[in-house]
Order: structure tokens, then sequence, then C-alpha cells
């Protein structure tokens, strides 16, 4: 049985041959380690200054090369995100807007767009200016065609893995909890200004649909979406509002994106326990991210909702960045114990192998798991 055979069973809640893992996300400093070189994959601060430096073919050819080395040199990690390692470009040729240097961490760019540089992270976070909205703005439902150069190193990732691994693909776009104006800003709108944001959600929807013929792209298996509505405590809006603003958008996102495949994959991190059904509702087929930070525990989920939805992680990043190898090992252990014999199960880390993350650590989970895959 491979790597597709394995998970489709997973998704059938069936009985695959061995248990398999996936990675959200592998950080630069853990993939510099396992190809022995520099790179631009997943190395956002550096690839944040070539881009803005006219170096994009540079960062192109990098992403190409090293994500393809990177996986080759982990065989055994059978579900992968190509997006996440060999990440979209900018078009071709696109001309790279003037910024200016406010400080060493600090750039800003011509319409205003604040840039802060984290080494210490690896992160590049970006500020908006503050702007009111009207109806207006969301109403529009003329919409670009993207460049067919963005995905230079998605499309060359897919190509080489798509024969023996279970690829998650693009979706034209999964806005089902938009946030105007920023966090801040926006939640304030889903108490203040529902109908702005139902007319946000609903362009971002339109959006989404009309996307999705090009970014659901020939190779890629399944499509994984990604919508964060919670903090590590509760959901960042009710329940009750989450039902009213975002779950239609969910299921007709879910169900244009059924259209093109059969399953939909989506990451959602936080204390998601109040969301879940919803999830389940629109037709979410496997929940990634299970953050045990926020009271996420694997085998409780299972026992609440069975098998209505798979699920994937198990390891906490926590462990990862500050355990021990056997601390992991002791994670894979118990993910095992209370997830592999009811089948639905993928194992991986709670959220993406990030930066910071421990070689040792990285490589006990592998091991381990490759030690206890086929014991179901």
């Amino acid at each position: 049985m491979n790597s597709k055979q394995a998970v489709n069973e997973v998704l059938k809640f069936g009985s695959p041959a061995y248990i398999p893992i996936g990675t959200y996300a592998i950080d630069c400093d853990i993939v510099e380690k396992i190809i022995g070189h520099k790179t631009y994959v997943r190395n956002k601060v550096e690839t944040w200054f070539a881009l803005n430096s006219g170096r994009r073919d540079e960062v192109a050819q990098s992403l190409k090369e090293d994500s393809v080395e990177l996986f080759r040199k982990l065989p055994n990690i059978d579900v992968i995100i190509p997006f996440k390692e060999a990440a979209l470009l900018p078009p071709a040729g696109e001309i790279v807007s003037k910024k200016e240097k406010l400080n060493d961490t600090t750039w800003r760019d011509e319409s205003g767009i604040i840039y802060k540089i984290s080494r210490e992270t690896n992160d590049v976070c970006v500020s908006y200016p503050e702007r009111e909205y009207t109806a207006d703005d969301f109403s529009g439902r003329a919409f670009s065609l993207p460049d067919e150069s963005v995905f230079e190193a998605y499309d060359h990732f897919i190509n080489a893995f798509r024969d023996d691994r279970f690829l998650l693909g693009l979706s034209g776009g999964f806005e089902v909890m938009p946030m105007p104006g920023g966090m801040e800003n926006g939640l304030a709108m889903y108490l203040t200004e529902p109908e702005m944001i139902q007319a946000c959600v609903q362009q971002h929807t339109a959006r989404g649909n009309f996307m999705d013929r090009f970014y659901i792209r020939d190779g890629a298996d399944q499509v994984f979406v990604e919508t964060d509505p919670a903090t590590t405590r509760a959901p960042l809006i009710s329940p009750e509002l989450y039902r009213r603003l975002c779950l239609p958008a969910m299921k007709e996102r879910v169900a244009h994106i059924k259209k093109f495949r059969d399953r939909v994959f989506l990451h959602s991190c936080g204390n998601t326990w109040d969301l879940i059904g919803m999830f389940i509702e629109a037709g979410i087929d496997c929940n990634q991210s299970l953050q045990t930070g926020a009271g996420m525990d694997l085998g409780l989920l299972k026992q609440r909702f069975g098998k209505r939805i798979a699920f994937w992680g198990g390891v906490p990043v926590e462990d990862l960045i500050g355990g021990t190898p056997d601390d992991v090992r002791n994670d894979v252990r118990d993910a095992f114990k209370k997830a592999a014999g009811d089948g639905g199960f993928i194992l991986g880390p709670s959220h993406s192998v990030a930066y910071g993350t421990k070689y040792d650590n990285f490589m006990a989970m592998l091991d381990e798991h490759d030690k206890l895959k086929n014991r179901i």
C-alpha cells in the first residue's frame, strides 16, 4: 500500500496497511539541516528581502530545487501540502514596489503598508493603514485572472511527487471569516456592522468560486483550505454568530471545491470544540492542527466526533520546539494509542514544523512513527 492508498483508506475510515504521517509545513531551519545548504524554502525573511531586491528568479529556482530535494530525503512522509514549501511566487517580470526603510526592522511601501521583520522568529508581520469601509468596497465581482508564472514552483513540485505522495493542493481562496482592516477592526465589525461583514464574506466567496478552476491544479489529490476562527481559549466570535455569518460561506465554498475534488482538508488552529460540528456540517473531511495547548485532545476528539471527520495531528509543536526526543516519542505513542486503531487518523505535528524546532526532535517523531505505523 502506497501513500495515496493509505490516506484514501483513512478518509474512508477503512483499515490502511499503516498509519500515514503528514506535515503541514517545515520551516527553513529544519529544511537546511536536512538538505545541507541555505534555502529560500519557508525562509520568510530572506525571501522577502530577495523578492524586494528583484531576485524573483533566484527565489523560484531555490523553491523548485530545494523543496523537491527536501522530500526526496524524507521518503516516509505521506501527506504533503506543496504550496507550503513550494510557495506561490510573484508574477515573472512584475515591477517591485519601492519600500521606505523606517528603521532596521521596519519598512513602508507607497500605499502605507508596514512590513516589520523579525529574524528571531523568521517572520514578516504586515500592518495595513486604518480606513473606513462602506458596502461599495465589497460590491465588485470583476476578478483578475492569475498569471500562470505564480505557479512555477508549485507545479514543479506537484509534477515531481504526483505519482507517489498524497498531495493537498490549493483552492481559489477560503476567506469564510474575513477581518476587514485587521483583526481588531474586523472583529468589531462582526458585532457592529454584520451587514458589512456579510457583504465582505459574499465577495470573498464569489472570488473563491471563480478562482477554483485556476488554482485547483492537475496532479493535486485533494484540496487543503485554512481558516483560524479561534484563540487557544475559545472561538473569536460566538458560535451563533459564526453559524449566521460564516457557515453559509463555508458550505458554499466546500461544495464548489468538491466540483473539482471530492475531499477537503481544513487547517484550523485554537480551541474549536464549538465549531467542529459546523465544519462537519459544511462538508470538511479532515481537520488538521489539533492544538493540544488549546485543549484539542486527540482521544476526546475521537470520542466525540467518531467517524464523522478524520483528524490529522497528535504531536504538539511545543514539544518539537521545547521538549526532548523522548517527549516527542511519547507523544507519538500516545497518539497511536488514542487514534490508530479506530480509522480516520493521520499522524503529524499539531501545527507546522515551526521555526525553532529541534532537529533531533523532528527526527524522533519520524523514527517513532516508522516503528509504530504498521502496528494498528
